[in-house]
């Protein structure tokens, strides 16, 4: 592989040498293997498309007319060398067209004309030998010439000077191309390589207009099966150009041959032909789409363009399952977007008319996507591959987005139509026996419920009876039971007098294992928006669901959901009824917790003691009795608000167990997941409880202090960083907040003075802390426990790490400290100690960082860290502008720094314009990267 890195190495320069104009044509030798000649014809293009202001004027003529006879004599073959010569006199051509070379498609047909023998001498025999070979090499060469155009990197005037005259070529291409693709004498490799010349010069914009009998020509190759496939490309490459829309008769013209295909497409989708049927799809799809506006428009045509619609809506049932016997059908969907908004873009009259003549389609659409998202039979589904699965879920989810974006257009009406043909199915035993018929009813509601507001629709009374009778012993069609019952949870909470009907399905539901995620977040919705109203229903959610949790019948994530449902639901109980309902609740786990906690550390127990306290970290998310005092507002019996001698259950429970998390910590505290599961529980907590959560501030300082002392991890930090938040302001906290601050600094000053390396993450969550600490209650910071120096040389550490998120820390401390340093006179005292070294720091590290970023790929983004250094100079520059003008002087003064490629001027000048802001964040933003692209030498590459 060294070997050949070095040879790859050699030829490459060599490629760029000087001497390549000349050995290019020995290695095109006829004596040379395919591979080596293909490299001459390569280096040929390279040296013409990169190095063609090497070549002298006077050689032009001579390389076109060499470059002409290899093509030539290579039109047999091998056709890697033939194409690459083509590309190489097609970059020839860019170079010389217009000025140079007036007419390069015309003296290209006629250098390929059989009956003249080329004046070169040698191919002219060839010339009248092959000519079948000589015209598929003039067609390959058309067909790369616009290519060669696309791909080529050039000045946009010189781009939009060649599109002019490449496009004045299209008269003297189109004419040969009809004559070939007529022809019977010509070939079906000669056709194929028409309609992919075709199709190359469509995408340069020539007008519709001048070649649509060539597209009209394309539609007979639609018959050879040969040529199906290229003359579905080019077709709708052809009128899917935005462009055509200029050319309405030539659009209309083609519009017969469209609907002409209607019943090839019939017989291909009776026979199970996917390709024919998927390739005519996707020409009607592209006729209808690209020009629906368009064609609406020609009220004298508007029977063939309905024609056409309703030739797509066949598109979109053609029979079979997708994806397994079918895969034509997704092609139409955005169409229907398409035409639906252009129809509503109208002003109100013609809008009108138009809604007349479509919306019978679209409720005819309807039902096509219903049939359409009917499951296979279970067997049938069974024998399925699971990427098949994936795929035809996220076909389903397609159908459901243009079932919602449909009722734009069709309105209440719809979901009439939807619960009239749910009512005759549950009420017909037969019909009823199909369960997809009734899934795919629910699936529609679902799809228009999920996203639009239903709460004013009089059917939804009517679902919601029907609901109950349905049979959900089969899997897909309770999911999609569960998922329909759950999007209407907001209309339940409006409506709580039919929560009664439809709750005992919920839970039935909840008790299978299969219909986990469905029922468990179904439940959650309901706990959510009607929390107020399940009272009466407390009881049996509660049962219910410490049975399924005790019996391990759902995964961690769908337990983790379910503790959370639950939270809703206790919060909205009364006050006193809350404790008891909480203690039942949680009783059986935490006795499973000290059990664990009694034995042995081993991996199982360790997973079993995470999943507990993460279910009592998600209960303890949602269970705030804070949050329903707005709610209660005007009730008929408000529940009681807590006293303040009443404790918040949560806290009850917390300090229950805090005995047992502290057992469970002497055991665990070197693994960070379980210190983390641990300080999850404390840290949901606090987020949720706020200051209800005071009197555990006392336990939780003194514990978070001891194992922190012990074993060093970033979730104690943060959890620190909530309390801070919440109590630094409290007057009866302060004490015991100040004395953790002061043993967790003293802690993370030691990991520091040993090497922060290998702790990034520490490093971090000291640097966020810290950062909410000034942020909050910078009094801390007159501590004399406080080394406020060793805490600045942390801070400037930490803008040294690698990883970006340490160093957005960092530099969120910087600026949070930099306004503090008027009021706290030590704060004062080590910024003009070491400010200079700040400065130093942030101009040095932006540049080292943005190296190693680039260099190395490691994730994150050079740009994203300008923000966070600019915002630390910022705040210098409000803050004392005088000191950071003499500390720019020193520091940029040392030659080489930050960057050897940066001038003594450039650095002046970076420091006026720097020095010049302090106000405008986004100035400074731009002055820093502009300065750090200087000081890598990137400046004005486009980076």
């Amino acid at each position: 592989m060294e070997r050949k890195n070095v040879a790859q190495k050699w030829l490459t320069q060599a490629q760029t040498s000087a001497q390549a104009w000349q050995f290019c044509w020995a290695l095109l030798g006829p004596d040379k293997l395919p591979e080596v000649q293909f490299f001459g014809a390569s280096t040929l293009h390279t040296k013409i498309s990169r190095h063609w202001s090497d070549l002298p004027t006077d050689q032009h003529e001579s390389l076109r007319m060499q470059l002409l006879s290899h093509i030539l004599h290579f039109s047999s073959g091998p056709r890697m060398v033939l194409t690459r010569l083509c590309v190489a006199l097609a970059a020839m051509a860019l170079n010389l067209i217009p000025q140079a070379w007036s007419q390069p498609v015309a003296d290209m047909v006629r250098a390929f004309q059989p009956q003249k023998p080329d004046s070169e001498g040698g191919s002219g025999a060839e010339a009248t030998q092959d000519p079948h070979a000589h015209c598929l090499a003039l067609l390959e060469l058309l067909t790369v010439l616009p290519e060669e155009f696309q791909s080529s990197r050039l000045a946009q005037a010189r781009r939009a000077q060649l599109r002019e005259a490449l496009a004045g070529e299209w008269a003297a291409v189109c004419p040969m191309l009809r004559q070939l693709l007529q022809s019977q004498d010509s070939s079906n490799q000669v056709k194929e390589k028409v309609l992919r010349c075709l199709s190359s010069w469509v995408g340069l914009d020539v007008p519709l207009g001048e070649s649509h009998e060539l597209v009209q020509d394309c539609f007979t190759a639609l018959s050879n099966p040969e040529l199906f496939d290229a003359a579905v490309e080019t077709i709708v490459n052809a009128i899917s150009q935005p462009d055509c829309q200029r050319y309405i008769d030539a659009l209309v013209n083609l519009m017969p041959l469209v609907l002409g295909l209607h019943d090839q497409l019939k017989k291909a989708a009776q026979d199970g032909d996917m390709e024919t049927s998927h390739g005519i799809c996707r020409i009607a799809v592209a006729m209808g789409e690209t020009h629906s506006r368009v064609l609406l428009e020609q009220v004298e045509h508007w029977q063939e363009y309905l024609a056409l619609v309703n030739m797509i809506l066949f598109c979109t049932g053609i029979p079979g399952h997708y994806p397994v016997s079918e895969t034509t059908s997704s092609l139409t969907l955005t169409f229907w977007y398409t035409l639906q908004d252009d129809i509503l873009s109208f002003e109100e009259q013609k809008q009108a008319v138009y809604l007349q003549v479509y919306r019978p389609v679209y409720f005819q659409l309807v039902d096509v996507l219903l049939h359409k998202s009917h499951y296979p039979s279970q067997e049938d589904y069974a024998s399925w591959s699971s990427d098949d699965k994936e795929q035809f879920r996220i076909y389903r989810v397609d159908i459901s987005d243009t079932l919602m974006y449909v009722y734009e257009m069709l309105g209440a009406e719809l979901l009439s139509n939807l619960y009239d043909r749910l009512g005759r199915q549950l009420m017909d035993p037969q019909q009823s026996a199909v369960w997809q018929d009734t899934e795919a009813l629910l699936f529609g509601f679902q799809s228009i419920a999920e996203t639009i507001d239903v709460n004013y629709s009089d059917v939804i009374p009517g679902l919601i009876g029907l609901i109950p009778r349905i049979n959900i012993s089969n899997v897909m069609l309770a999911d999609t039971v569960m998922y329909t019952i759950g999007s209407l949870a907001e209309w339940l909470a409006d409506h709580p007098v039919m929560l009664g009907g439809i709750l005992p399905m919920v839970l039935q539901g909840l008790v299978k294992a299969e219909l986990s995620v469905s029922s468990v977040s179904t439940l959650k919705r309901i706990c959510r928006e009607c929390r107020h109203d399940l009272g009466p229903y407390a009881q049996d959610i509660l049962t219910v669901s410490q049975d399924v949790l005790l019996k391990e019948v759902h995964k961690s994530s769908q337990c983790m959901w379910l503790m959370q449902a639950l939270g809703f639901l206790l919060s909205a109980l009364p006050v006193e009824e809350i404790l008891v309902r909480l203690h039942t609740l949680v009783t059986p786990h935490v006795q499973q917790l000290d059990t664990l906690a009694q034995q042995e550390p081993n991996p199982s127990n360790k997973q079993s003691i995470i999943h507990i306290l993460g279910m009592m970290s998600s209960l303890f998310t949602t269970l705030d009795i804070n949050r329903q005092a707005d709610n209660l507002e005007g009730a008929s019996s408000p529940r009681l608000a807590p006293s303040q001698s009443t404790q918040n259950p949560v806290v009850v429970v917390l300090q229950q167990v805090f005995t047992l998390i502290r057992t469970i910590l002497s055991k665990w505290l070197d693994d960070s997941e379980v210190v983390e599961a641990v300080c999850g529980v404390f840290d949901k907590s606090v987020r949720t409880l706020l200051h209800d959560f005071g009197p555990m501030v006392a336990q939780l300082s003194g514990m978070l202090g001891q194992i922190y002392s012990a074993f060093p991890q970033a979730s104690a930090l943060d959890l620190a960083r909530q309390m801070v938040h919440i109590f630094a302001g409290e007057e009866h906290h302060i004490s015991n907040i100040r004395s953790l601050i002061e043993l967790l600094t003293s802690t993370t000053l030691t990991i520091f003075q040993q090497g922060p390396r290998d702790h990034p993450d520490i490093a971090e969550s000291f640097m966020h802390l810290h950062a909410q600490i000034l942020k909050r209650k910078p009094d801390l910071y007159l501590s004399d426990q406080l080394d406020v120096k060793a805490l600045f040389y942390c801070g400037i550490l930490s803008l040294k790490f690698p990883e970006t998120p340490t160093v957005k820390a960092a530099g969120l401390f910087f600026t949070e400290l930099l306004p503090r340093c008027k009021d706290v006179p030590s704060l004062g005292d080590v910024l003009q100690r070491d400010g200079k070294l700040l400065t130093e720091t942030i101009l040095q590290v932006r540049h080292d960082l943005c190296n190693l970023l680039l260099n190395q790929c490691i994730w994150g983004s050079p740009r994203s860290l300008t923000e966070h250094f600019s915002e630390v100079l910022l705040s210098l520059n409000r803050h004392c502008p005088a000191l950071l003008s003499q500390w720019l002087k020193e520091t940029l003064q040392t030659p080489g720094f930050p960057s050897a490629h940066v001038s003594t001027e450039q650095k002046h000048t970076f420091s006026q314009q720097l020095l010049r802001e302090q106000t405008n964040k986004r100035r400074v933003k731009e002055i820093v990267k502009e300065f750090s692209l200087l000081c890598r030498g990137l400046q004005g590459s486009g980076y």
